[in-house]
This record gives C-alpha cells, sequence and structure tokens, in this order.
C-alpha cells in the first residue's frame, strides 16, 4: 500500500520565496520539486531546496539544550535552561545595569516567522539598548535611503522586472540570490525574458558574474566607485535634457538642488576613477533614460562600501528623475497581504536615526540599533554599560561581520552567553547556554518580510511538515518562555493567533484573509502585480520625496575628498565578495549535497594579475589585509577586473570546538578574518568591507 503523501510549503532558506512540492511517507523525504501552480515562483527551486531534508536529518542539528561546563557540553532540561538564562540575565543588569546585556540577530531571523513576531517582545523584555542585527553588514543604506527620501525604513522600491524594457543591475549578483531586496524567484528566466521582448538589461561589477553571463551587457568598474558612476549618468540626463519625473513632478522637494549637484561630476572627470570610459557613461545614461520603461538596482557591492548611503540614494534618484519610479517596468512600492509599513501608521514605528550614539565609538543608531562592527569593542572597552553578556539568535557573526577574530576575542570574554540557534558553530561556542529550535519541515511557514519584499502581490502560509518531538521547542515558544520570566507577563497568543490579528487590518478585505483562508490555497493567492501608490503610500509630512535630503549632500563632500584610490603600494589590490547559488552565507554547509563538487572558497583573480605574480591554477596563496590573512587556492580567470580578487563570504569552519563535520571537511577560509571593523560607511553605520585591500604572497 502507497501512503505517499503531498505537502506543500514555502522553501524558507533565501529570499527567493520559492513554492516547493514535498512527497513523503512517514518522515521520509521522497521528493522536493518545485510547486507549478506556485503564482510567484512557477515551479522553480534551485539546490538549496533539496537541503531542507539534509537539516532536518542533519546529525549534528541541537534539538534540546546543552550548558558548557569546564568538562564540556552537557545535555540540560528546558526548564532548568529556561531559569538560568533569565536569572542570569537579571543579575548581569542589576550588576552592570540594564545595557550590559547586548544582542545580535542574524538573517535568519527575518527568514522565520516565529522569531519575526515574537523576536521584538523578547527584546523588550531584556530592556537593553545594545541592539545589533545583520542589517548593518547587509542593508543599513537601503533603510536609511527609504527613511531619508520616502519617510518610512522599509518603503523599499521593488523592481518591476515582468514590465521592464531596460534593467540596470549594480553591485548585484541575483541569478545567483534570486533576488536580494527583491524576491524574485527563477531570477534568469525573467531577465531572459526582458531580452526576449526587445529589452536590455546591463550589469555593471567588478566581476563578470553569473547575472552578467545572461546580460545584454556588462562593463567592469572599481569598487567603491559607483556613486560616482550614478552622479555622472545624472549629469548626462540632466545636461541633455532627458530628466522627467513625469507623474511625480508635483511630489517632490530638492529637484533643483540635484540638478545643480549633477553638473559637477560630467563623465569625463569620473571616468579615471570608476574604470569606465567617458563615451561608455554617456551610452549608459542614454539609454537609461529614454528606454519606455527602465529600472536601476543596487545590492551588496554597493551597500557594503564606503559610499553605501550615497548609493542607494543615487539609485532611487535615478529611477525618480527618469520617471520609472512609482511606473509599471520601473520600481514600485508592494502591496502585501500583512503590510508591515501600513500597520505601522497605527504604530509610529516609522524608523529613527541618530537619537543616540554607541558608547565606544559614537556611531548612530538607525531603528533601534547600533551598527554590529562596533559590538566587539563595546565588549572590550571598560566603562559604564560595557557589554557584560550576549544573545546571539540566529546568527554567526564570527563568520559574518567584520574582523571576526576581534569578535572572538570580545565575545571569550563575556560574563555569560545565551544563543538561540539550531548549531554549535563559531559563534555559539562561546556561549554558556545553547537553545536550539525547531527548524525548516518542523516549523510554520509564512514570510513577513519577503512578501514585503517581493516583485508580485502574494500571499502564503503552510503549517509544519513534520510534528517535532516532544522535548523540542519552536522558536516562538522559546521566545515566550524567556519573555514571561524576565518581564513576568504572559503572552496568551499562539503563533497562528497572532498572525490572524495581522491579516484583519489586511487591504484586501474581500478575500477575508485569515489563517484558515491560507491554509486553503495551498499554492498561496496571488493578488496581482506591483501598482503606483504614490504619493498616498508616502510616510514624509508633506507627502513628497526628499531628493535632496541634507544629509546625502552634505556626504558628497566626503566622497570629493576621498575619490581616488588607497593603499595601493602596500596592498595593490581590491577585495570584493560573491555568494554561490548553493548556500547563503554559513547556513547550509553542513549539508553534503550542496557542498559537494569543486572547491568554491577560492581566490578569483584576474588572469594578466595572476601572471605577473607568477601564480598558477589551484596554487595556494597568502592573502594578506591590514587585520589579518588568509591562505586559499587560486582561481585564475578573466571574470575579474584587473587588480581586484573575490572571496566568497559564510567560509570559514576550520575553528575548534564546532560541531559541524561535513563543513569542516569543507572549511574554507572566512573573508571577514581580513574586513576591518573600523571601516565604516560614515553617513549610515553599515560596514564597508567590499574593496578591501589586500596583498598575495606566494607560500614558496
Amino acid at each position: 500500500m502507497n501512503n505517499t503523501q503531498i505537502h506543500f510549503r514555502t522553501c524558507n532558506l533565501c529570499e527567493a520565496m520559492c513554492g516547493l512540492e514535498i512527497t513523503y511517507k512517514n518522515t521520509e523525504i521522497i521528493a522536493i520539486k518545485g510547486d507549478k501552480k506556485d503564482p510567484l515562483s512557477r515551479g522553480h527551486i534551485c539546490p538549496k531546496a533539496t537541503a531542507l531534508e539534509d537539516l532536518y536529518h542533519d546529525k549534528d542539528r541541537l534539538k534540546t539544550p546543552i550548558k558548557r561546563t569546564e568538562k564540556g557540553w552537557i545535555d540540560i532540561s528546558w526548564e532548568e535552561a529556561f531559569d538560568e538564562v533569565a536569572t542570569q540575565i537579571k543579575n548581569i543588569q542589576k550588576k552592570y545595569g540594564k545595557n550590559a546585556v547586548g544582542s545580535y540577530r542574524g538573517n535568519p531571523t527575518v527568514h522565520n516567522i516565529g522569531l519575526m513576531l515574537f523576536g521584538a517582545p523578547f527584546m523588550q523584555s531584556v530592556g537593553s539598548n545594545q541592539k545589533y542585527t545583520a542589517t548593518s553588514v547587509d542593508q543599513l543604506p537601503h533603510h536609511f535611503a527609504s527613511l531619508m527620501m520616502f519617510g518610512h525604513y522599509l518603503m523599499f522600491p521593488i523592481p518591476d522586472i515582468d514590465r521592464t524594457d531596460f534593467m540596470l543591475i549594480m553591485g548585484a549578483n541575483p541569478a545567483a540570490s534570486n533576488g536580494s531586496i527583491m524576491t524574485a524567484p527563477d531570477f534568469s528566466k525573467r531577465l531572459k525574458a526582458i531580452q526576449n521582448r526587445g529589452g536590455k538589461v546591463v550589469v555593471v561589477d567588478p566581476r563578470f558574474t553569473e547575472t552578467s553571463k545572461i546580460a545584454t551587457t556588462h562593463h567592469f568598474i572599481k569598487p567603491g566607485k559607483d556613486a560616482l558612476l550614478l552622479l555622472a549618468m545624472l549629469n548626462v540626463i540632466f545636461d541633455e535634457n532627458l530628466a522627467d519625473a513625469k507623474h511625480l513632478k508635483n511630489h517632490i522637494n530638492g529637484w533643483n538642488t540635484v540638478k545643480e549637484i549633477v553638473s559637477n561630476y560630467p563623465p569625463e572627470k569620473v571616468a579615471t576613477s570608476t574604470g569606465m570610459t567617458s563615451e561608455n557613461i554617456k551610452n549608459l545614461a542614454r539609454q537609461f533614460a529614454t528606454a519606455k520603461t527602465a529600472v536601476c538596482y543596487g545590492r551588496m557591492g554597493l551597500s557594503t562600501q564606503e559610499f553605501g548611503g550615497l548609493c542607494q540614494w543615487l539609485v532611487n534618484v535615478l529611477n525618480i528623475v527618469t520617471g520609472n519610479l512609482d511606473t509599471e517596468g520601473g520600481a514600485l512600492f508592494t502591496k502585501p497581504a500583512i503590510d508591515v509599513v501600513e500597520m505601522s501608521r497605527r504604530t509610529g514605528k516609522i524608523g529613527s536615526f541618530n537619537k543616540r550614539q554607541s558608547r565606544v565609538h559614537g556611531l548612530p543608531e538607525f531603528t533601534g540599533e547600533f551598527p554590529v562592527s562596533t559590538l566587539a569593542d563595546e565588549i572590550l572597552t571598560p566603562g559604564k554599560d560595557q557589554i557584560k553578556a550576549m544573545i546571539t539568535v540566529a546568527g554567526n557573526p564570527v563568520l559574518s561581520t567584520p574582523n571576526g577574530k576581534h569578535l572572538e576575542k570580545a565575545l571569550d570574554s563575556l560574563e555569560f552567553m545565551v544563543a538561540i540557534d539550531i548549531y554549535l558553530n563559531e559563534t555559539t561556542k562561546y556561549a554558556n547556554i545553547i537553545l536550539p529550535t525547531t527548524t525548516g519541515l518542523e516549523t510554520a511557514v509564512y514570510d513577513l518580510i519577503f512578501h514585503q519584499f517581493a516583485i508580485r502581490n502574494t500571499a502564503k502560509y503552510a503549517e509544519a511538515l513534520f510534528e517535532k518531538d516532544s522535548n523540542q521547542r519552536h522558536d516562538w515558544e522559546i521566545l515566550e518562555a524567556l519573555t514571561s520570566r524576565l518581564s513576568g507577563k504572559e503572552n496568551p497568543a499562539n503563533l497562528e493567533q497572532t498572525l490572524d490579528y495581522m491579516l484583519q487590518f489586511s487591504a484586501y478585505k474581500e478575500s477575508e484573509l485569515s489563517v484558515a483562508t491560507l491554509k486553503k490555497q495551498p499554492h498561496g493567492i496571488d493578488f496581482g502585480a506591483l501598482k503606483p501608490q504614490l504619493p498616498e503610500r508616502l510616510f514624509t509630512k508633506d507627502k513628497k520625496i526628499e531628493l535632496a535630503h541634507p544629509l546625502f549632500i552634505k556626504d558628497l563632500d566626503r566622497l570629493n575628498k576621498t575619490s581616488s584610490d588607497k593603499n595601493t603600494d602596500t596592498y595593490p589590490f581590491s577585495l570584493i565578495g560573491r555568494r554561490h547559488l548553493r548556500s547563503n552565507n554559513s547556513w547550509m554547509h553542513n549539508s553534503k549535497r550542496l557542498i559537494k563538487g569543486k572547491e568554491r572558497c577560492t581566490l578569483l583573480i584576474n588572469a594578466e594579475d595572476a601572471h605577473q605574480l607568477k601564480l598558477k591554477n589551484n596554487e595556494k596563496v597568502s592573502v594578506i589585509s591590514n587585520v589579518g590573512s588568509v591562505i586559499l587556492p587560486v582561481e585564475i580567470t578573466e571574470q575579474m577586473m584587473p587588480k581586484v580578487v573575490s572571496i566568497p563570504h559564510g567560509w570559514g569552519h576550520h575553528r575548534k570546538g564546532i560541531k559541524l563535520e561535513i563543513a569542516q571537511q569543507n572549511a574554507g577560509v572566512s573573508i571577514n578574518d581580513l574586513t576591518d571593523s573600523n571601516r565604516l560607511d560614515t553617513l549610515t553605520g553599515n560596514a564597508d568591507f567590499s574593496g578591501t585591500r589586500v596583498k598575495i604572497e606566494r607560500l614558496n
């Protein structure tokens, strides 16, 4: 008798929200395929989805609490773990003050509805202002630009790639990521569709990426020079009378200010600095401005650099002055079923900047968080509000934040640390107690954040495929237990009840949305393509876009003073990161099927540079920066711009004391053993590690 069943859900291993069709029998996975009826992903999945089975069966995955002792790690009960964590936090705060307890939340947090909905009450119960997340090593400049221009830190314009005629992609590789702050499953096919309907795709990047291979045209650019290119393009657009904001022209402040500013950046002035010819810059500007519809999209390479804030501002400016914001085929705002942005009109939580500064380096807070680059120094530097205890949630900052070795030293000095995580990894090994959550197929799925960033308005909910063991706890149950012990207040609502409450405020009243109605639609509900919503959706006081916010204008002085390359004699190469389709930071490196194949943690280097250094393919070299060095094999290629090299992020599993058997067999090196935590985009506080200066030395 065949007792196989089929379960539909959304993959939560990256931002793409691919629909899955899982065939299973009891707790055995028979097959994981793309759900062809999912209105967003349309049957597409990438190799990561199959790793959900690996995560579920991974023998290294923790399922019950463990405690670090002098004799090693031991198992403890949930009640003992909860009580000890709460007691330790209370004692440290009683002794040193509320802000002596710091917290770090990693990227997986936003991929998990339990952590999203129950994380805020938990943080409130801790009561500390020493809060850090992966935002400031990832996308803080996006949030900053949105807050300053549109009045809300989550007001992200999303590329309407299914209807655009011209797409300019800068510092992004969505063919590998399937979109990042642009949830776009099967991105490569969507990109080809632009060309099939007569449109063009242009990539500007120091590396000829997987996306570049699909694109119409690729231009190399020196790392960190994107703001100069965007300013020069705007110069051409205004100089040749190609600027037209169309329906937004009466809803913009600062038009003439921008026009005057960009007059100082003719293409001839920036050509040498950017590495692009003035003629190519002019042609790119004209093509963008004269296309029927166009959209510019900039991501990691633009955000994680010295001028990340300026870059994301100028991307928005380019879309606006060419009439491509709030326009079909341009950049549009979403209207998801649970609209976090719209709900904040009731709560007033639209974002904040510089209400207070970090204790050690005086860095500005953003929406309640400090830049994570200062975390290690906040732990190591004595004084009032020094961090004495840490809470980490689904994060591995030793590998994902600048100067990981410096952070290791800091974590090792703490009086207490608790980690809410499924692995004993490079960061959690410093914890006194690890509280493991259920994961993947054991959890319910609703993507609260990525519906907010998707290229189409859809909604989808799925219950857990497999029941958790009786001795396991869901993430929201862990957070609820700790919150009640710290605050003395019980939360009577569970996960589905909380979702039901939020769905009451949905704009799609005709669908009578609830968790129950979503369960009846296992493939998801399609509410259609993105639509124009301005000026009504703006959160600025006068309902106008701030095109020339004073903070951006002031930061141009810094750009003008530092536009030339630095440290080229001592460190002649610029180092950039990269991402592989089969991994997402360090999350999936313990899955054999995703790790197998040729070594992927290599140093990509241009063939000409390799020849000058007398390097051979696969030869191991030492890569050295001002903060550290790593040794890894060389991969010689024509796909790198001269004097630019690349190491993928998320690796470095060679450290002792972790329990990741498969990952340690393919350890690689951490790019963040080379990056400098003192290098920041001083406007936003985001880490600056795209373009770290390094030198390369042969080992023999």
